[in-house]
C-alpha cells in the first residue's frame, strides 16, 4: 500500500474543502479521532457525523492551505491552515497538525489533530 499516495490524495481532497468526503472515502468503519479540545469519535459514521455538522456550519471558506505532508511507515502528518467565517458569524483559523495512522487496507484507523 503506498501510503504517501493515499496521504496526497486525502490532502488535495480536504484542501478543495471536500472534508466530508475525504472522511467518506479514506476513513475504516472502526476509525478513531481525537483533536486538542477533547471531542473524540469512535468510528467512521460518528466522524460522518460530526464533519457534516461542521462543514453545514461553515457560511464562507477563506482559505485552505495545505502545508506539508510527511510518511513515515504507515504514519502520516499533515500541515494545513483552515481560515472559515460560520453561519454565527464567528472566524475560525486553525493551523494544525493532522497525524493519521493507516491499516494496510488504506484506510485511515486513527487520526488526531494537534494545534500548530
Amino acid at each position: 500500500m503506498d501510503i504517501k499516495a493515499l496521504a496526497t490524495e486525502m490532502d488535495s481532497i480536504v484542501a478543495q474543502g471536500a472534508i466530508v468526503d475525504a472522511v467518506k472515502q479514506f476513513f475504516a468503519e472502526d476509525a478513531t479521532t481525537s483533536d486538542y479540545n477533547n471531542l473524540t469519535t469512535k468510528n467512521k459514521a460518528q466522524m460522518v457525523e460530526k464533519m457534516e455538522g461542521f462543514a453545514n456550519s461553515i457560511k464562507k471558506v477563506n482559505g485552505i492551505t495545505h502545508h506539508h505532508t510527511i510518511v513515515d511507515g504507515n504514519v502520516s502528518a499533515s500541515e494545513f491552515t483552515f481560515d472559515f467565517e460560520m453561519t454565527d458569524n464567528s472566524t475560525i483559523y486553525w493551523h494544525e497538525i493532522i497525524r493519521r495512522i493507516w491499516n494496510n487496507d488504506g484506510q485511515v484507523v486513527q487520526e488526531e489533530y494537534f494545534n500548530a
